[in-house]
């Protein structure tokens, strides 16, 4: 039976697009104290049709400013480091309530720490979940796939990989150590997600996939209830 569900934070607990936004806005903001405008438009434009490398070069040369590699590094501590405009959605919080109210809650996150923390913060994550574990925290070659942050997780827990469940949205990292571990995995698969479309190799995928968070009740009540009769 499942003991505690484990939660990825991007794209899963709330949507990494609204961060993006929020990073660019931030960038737009600091960027006029300089007298150049429009940053947050281009920018948009530029990573909806899928510019993820260099955008803030690519950017700023659209809007023909020029820049060096210090002002780059720049902008993304400002992006890194400014407090998000993020929230939970009623769904989202809804489930968490009812997960929280059957089973131990944890947090596996990866991403640079004081990042990760201000958005934990923004979102009051803390409220819900019994163990916060960042990646960072264990340096950046125990990033996910690592299975460092989820050895971590079992050793707080004292549960074994049968014991756990991870729910998360990035099928080229999230799951694989994981499975490996022994645990049972879901993807969340929404229609905003970032990383919805990646094609990976079987060992890669989640042994289930949903389409909205409020689908871990049904499935976790129905299709897998071997799993989860908690006494």
């Amino acid at each position: 039976m499942i003991g505690a569900v484990i939660f990825d934070m991007d794209d899963t607990l709330y949507s990494e697009y609204d961060f993006v936004k929020s990073g660019l806005k931030a960038v737009d903001h600091h960027l006029s104290f300089n007298n150049i405008k429009g940053f947050y438009e281009i920018a948009i434009v530029l990573f909806n049709k899928g510019i993820r490398n260099n955008l803030f070069n690519k950017t700023l040369e659209f809007l023909n400013v020029g820049y060096s590699e210090l002002d780059i590094k720049n902008l993304v501590f400002v992006y890194r480091n400014h407090t998000p405009n993020i929230s939970l959605s009623d769904e989202t919080i809804n489930i968490i309530k009812w997960l929280s109210s059957k089973y131990k809650m944890g947090l596996l996150t990866d991403g640079f720490l004081t990042t990760q923390e201000k958005k934990v913060k923004a979102l009051e994550l803390d409220k819900y979940f019994d163990v916060l574990i960042y990646s960072d925290q264990y340096g950046r070659k125990n990033w996910k796939p690592s299975n460092v942050p989820y050895l971590k997780v079992m050793e707080y827990f004292k549960l074994d990989g049968p014991h756990l469940l991870y729910v998360g949205d990035n099928a080229s990292k999230d799951f694989i150590s994981a499975k490996k571990l022994g645990w049972l995995t879901i993807q969340l698969q929404t229609e905003q997600g970032i990383y919805k479309n990646i094609s990976v190799d079987s060992e890669y995928e989640a042994h289930y996939k949903i389409t909205s968070i409020s689908q871990l009740r049904e499935l976790l009540c129905g299709k897998i209830c071997s799993y989860t009769e908690v006494k």
